[in-house]
């Protein structure tokens, strides 16, 4: 009966919430181990359930797996669960009342503004495809996308006379993104010349393509990113989120409001997009420590 449901759980989550095939993955994963668990019961059906059982297994979660493990299999069985509610299989949630150990709160890395403008400067525009690098590091910063919307952007999603693009995100979610005029402009240039010159001839209706006129892998951009760091002199690690957390934070720290930024990066709580201020707040507390008189004197 539980692999029946859980079945029937991951065909919603395709099917009516358009999770990715990676996302149903990981859930079906973290199901098949509380589906183990239930063996070693003997195969209780989730409606009896006894708080106790349900505090043993998380229980065994805490002696075997590092916090995010034990979280995320707990997300996954709390949805499962809040599935079977919703469709009246259960009478009540098994997981309610559980206290879960706390992530620490690792702040996202970002670069500086003066590091942004160094990392956007070291593709040569002269060659072709120093020009679509170029490109493509402006899109990915101005727009703070993901590396995944980036290297799938199709040329419809452009609307030029408006200066906007249309991003499909996670759980095929779109949302409407504005970019700067001169990123427009070079978007423009990259599709006469250098796009063109990628193609060969050929056709694709991707925006970013390798050298051989197909789309951009992320494993290829990756490389690419690094590459260009290295060229810029930037000492720390660079990699293509690090643009999506620069994107947030320097947007918060000229003056933007937190929702707008909410809708701009796609996230569906505006907690997630709060670990951002708290970077600012991080960044500010550091020069000021570092160049206030007073604290020189300490």
């Amino acid at each position: 009966m539980y692999a029946e449901q859980v079945e029937k759980f991951l065909d919603h989550l395709l099917l009516e919430r358009g999770l990715s095939s990676q996302t149903i993955a990981a859930y079906r994963v973290d199901l098949a181990h509380f589906g183990l668990f239930l063996d070693a019961l003997g195969n209780p059906e989730p409606e009896s359930l006894s708080q106790a059982q349900v505090s043993d297994y998380i229980m065994l979660l805490k002696q075997a797996y590092a916090r995010r493990t034990i979280r995320r299999r707990f997300s996954a069985l709390n949805s499962f669960f809040r599935y079977l509610l919703a469709k009246g299989e259960i009478r009540r949630q098994p997981l309610a009342g559980f206290d879960l150990p706390q992530l620490d709160k690792n702040l996202p890395e970002v670069l500086s503004v003066e590091e942004m403008k160094l990392l956007l400067a070291a593709p040569d525009p002269e060659t072709t495809l120093g020009e679509r690098d170029k490109v493509m590091l402006e899109v990915l910063y101005g727009a703070g996308l993901r590396v995944s919307e980036l290297v799938k952007l199709e040329l419809q999603q452009i609307n030029f006379n408006l200066g906007i693009i249309t991003v499909l995100g996670k759980g095929n979610k779109e949302r409407i993104v504005p970019l700067p005029l001169p990123i427009i402009s070079n978007l423009r240039d990259y599709i006469d010349k250098g796009r063109r010159q990628l193609l060969k001839g050929k056709s694709s209706t991707y925006l970013f393509l390798n050298r051989s006129g197909k789309s951009l892998s992320r494993e290829g951009f990756w490389k690419t990113i690094r590459r260009y760091a290295l060229k810029a002199g930037i000492k720390q690690e660079v990699y293509p989120h690090l643009l999506r957390h620069s994107f947030a934070t320097h947007l918060l720290s000229g003056g933007a409001d937190l929702r707008i930024v909410q809708t701009l990066l796609g996230h569906a709580d505006l907690a997630t997009t709060q670990i951002y201020t708290q970077v600012d707040a991080e960044r500010l507390k550091e020069v000021y420590q570092r160049y206030h008189p007073r604290e020189r004197e300490s």
